[in-house]
């Protein structure tokens, strides 16, 4: 089958949360497309190894250290993106946590908002700040979901609350930026295979008082492929909707599960 093109070359873009997993290999792919790309993280450290995994591609690439839920720190970080690159074109809030595994009764009002701040904040904060670029001259959002915006998920209520609001997010401003040829949409991955997803399932483990491996394979079971996704597949998806392939897709969550949620 023929390689489709969706070089980007001479656009700019903002990811957060990029230092490492998902959001390191969605600079990536954009980085190859000729894309300029400005990640932030919190920790210093993965954004120096994100810069020497990096190294090389055909965009520009810019590291920030920053805390996105924070609201002048990620004002700064699209303004020092925007006066980089002479503009801004991409906006794909990535950053998130997964915030406590146990049942709500059991959660602290802190633990609750903590997560809400960290996964709903910061794409507020960056978003907002970012739209006054993006409508001189049209653009992407692309905010990370997760099928648990979308279906349950045991012991995870500020997670899965955080994740149906970015849905509610995405939705709302595809409306309000329809007319600035602004096109805004989510994408909602499954279990994306890493670490991060190692940890949730020992959580869930631990929560449930159940053997790791028989967890593991009930998030495994749940796709009629018995497959997880990978950090590449929704890396591909964010491409596409970034690309003029889609210039007509707005207000979207499209799911990369492989398979576990249809809707």
């Amino acid at each position: 089958m023929p390689a489709t093109d969706l070089s980007l070359v001479g656009e700019s873009a903002v990811v957060t949360g990029a230092g490492r997993g998902i959001g390191r290999r969605i600079a990536e792919a954009l980085l190859d497309a000729g894309v300029d790309v400005a990640i932030n993280d919190i920790d210093a450290d993965a954004l120096d190894e994100a810069a020497d995994a990096l190294d090389g591609t055909d965009g520009d690439l810019l590291t920030h250290e920053a805390d996105a839920s924070d609201p002048d720190a990620a004002a700064a970080f699209v303004e020092a993106a925007a006066d980089a690159f002479g503009g801004l074109d991409i906006v794909v809030n990535n950053v998130g946590i997964a915030g406590p595994t146990k049942p709500c009764e059991e959660i602290s009002h802190e633990e609750f908002m903590s997560t809400l701040s960290v996964n709903l904040g910061s794409l507020f904060n960056t978003t907002s700040a970012a739209i006054p670029h993006l409508k001189r001259g049209g653009g992407r959002v692309v905010n990370v979901s997760s099928m648990s915006g979308k279906r349950p998920l045991e012991d995870r209520t500020p997670y899965t609350t955080s994740k149906m609001g970015v849905i509610g997010f995405t939705r709302t401003l595809a409306v309000e930026l329809a007319d600035h040829d602004v096109n805004v949409n989510a994408i909602c991955p499954g279990s994306v295979e890493g670490p991060r997803l190692d940890a949730v399932i020992e959580a869930q483990a631990a929560s449930q008082d159940r053997p790791v491996a028989e967890v593991e394979a009930e998030f495994r079971s749940a796709s009629p492929m018995d497959e997880f996704v990978t950090a590449g597949d929704v890396a591909d998806t964010v491409l596409v909707l970034c690309s003029e392939r889609t210039r007509h897709v707005t207000g979207q969550d499209l799911n990369v599960t492989a398979g576990i949620v249809m809707y």
